[in-house]
């Protein structure tokens, strides 16, 4: 009789590769790079010798906290659904399939965390079993890493589609950010994508609950969701609208925009990409709507309702309608966020500098704490005059 020795936990964790690239984590999504070995703390003598270094499974993530290597791991990577788009879909025979315990992934993550490499985890999961069954084990390992291993730093848990309210309630005590992932931003749009997943009573219901909890029993953890663009005809219209609708009425605190690529053995494999810039256009709008005080109605929509391309949104509307300067010193606040270069921090410096100082040059703007002052000052009067954009030094 032969005996299959399965592989150790670092084994299957290296299997995982860069398996939730698909999924950022943080908030600073289109940065999230592989930071292995960049973390400092217990030496690597740690960890058991044949564990391979980097491991591809740790991102550098922006996190509530600060920026922190964290662990990007799957319970698994089988899943019994068949999303159009995805590289965990039923039948694919070309992904790797990797499966953890929660007793399993908890004390791997731990050791790592105790080697000094990371300083977080985000942990999602393909469905296997059903979404229920799929949770707890979400959970038990959330549980297992607080109370076993006592660790209190930073946990993304990812919110499965039909998970059950007391679920969500355990989940948001647990972790610092959940994620529910909306995919698309119309049930037609989602169907296209996903043809087993239903917008309203598996995924728009616990974006409410979850809301519901925070507003009810104060639990501090934030939420997140996520959309596939450009698979299936959605425009930036869409996306911003759903996101806009998100932000003032479930709290939610960021929306990532994922930019579809192509993989191959999926329904999708033939369709093209989408443009990185698209991607960085949405996410530039969004911040408009979450931290600026826009609207969807003032982005610079072109044709078919996207976003131009070759331009900011912040920079087109100014170029469209700041065709009169702003006077710094007496535009209010609201006004001074309009003006591309200028954002809510350095709107408030500028409203507090300006109280003891008349604003002249520039330089004062810099000061303020406005990073490209020559592109604000496009859209500015300093003191009633242009300002005068200053040659650099020693130009020959």
């Amino acid at each position: 009789m032969k005996f299959r020795i399965a592989p150790d936990p670092f084994q299957k964790l290296s299997l995982l590769d860069d398996a939730t690239r698909f999924e950022p984590a943080g908030s600073d999504p289109m940065a999230e790079a592989s930071a292995a070995g960049a973390a400092t703390g217990l030496p690597a003598s740690n960890l058991p010798t044949h564990v391979p270094k980097p491991l591809p499974c740790i991102s550098d993530v922006s996190t509530p906290h600060g920026k922190k290597p964290i662990m990007k791991a799957m319970m698994t990577t089988a899943c019994e659904r068949n999303c159009f788009y995805c590289p965990f879909r039923a039948g694919r025979s070309k992904m790797q399939r990797v499966t953890f315990a929660p007793d399993e992934m908890a004390k791997t993550f731990d050791l790592v965390h105790r080697a000094g490499l990371v300083d977080g985890m985000f942990l999602s999961s393909g469905i296997i079993k059903g979404s229920v069954t799929t949770q707890d084990k979400l959970i038990d390992t959330v549980e297992i890493i607080r109370s076993r291993y006592k660790y209190r730093g930073y946990v993304h848990l990812k919110i499965m589609p039909g998970a059950e309210y007391d679920q969500i309630r355990r989940a948001m005590q647990l972790a610092d950010r959940v994620s529910v992932n909306l995919e698309g931003p119309t049930p037609q749009r989602l169907q296209a994508l996903a043809p087993k997943k239903e917008y309203w009573n598996e995924l728009i219901t616990r974006l409410q609950w979850i809301a519901r909890l925070r507003d009810e029993e104060k639990l501090r953890a934030s939420v997140v969701t996520q959309f596939v663009v450009g698979a299936v005809g959605d425009t930036d219209l869409e996306l911003l609208q759903v996101s806009e609708t998100l932000y003032r009425q479930m709290g939610l605190r960021r929306a990532y925009y994922s930019a579809f690529s192509p993989i191959d053995q999926t329904p999708f494999e033939g369709r093209s990409a989408t443009p990185a810039q698209r991607q960085l256009r949405l996410y530039q709008a969004s911040f408009l709507l979450r931290d600026y005080g826009w609207s969807v109605e003032e982005m610079p929509f072109a044709e078919l309702g996207n976003l131009p391309l070759h331009i900011d949104p912040k920079l087109a509307w100014a170029t469209e309608n700041l065709t009169t300067p702003l006077e710094v010193n007496h535009a209010s606040r609201d006004e001074l966020l309009r003006v591309p270069g200028i954002g809510p921090i350095s709107a408030d410096s500028l409203v507090r500098v300006r109280r003891e100082n008349t604003i002249s040059e520039l330089a004062h703007l810099r000061y303020a704490g406005v990073r490209d002052a020559e592109k604000a000052g496009r859209f500015l009067l300093l003191n009633g005059r242009a300002p005068v954009r200053q040659l650099p030094l020693f130009a020959g």
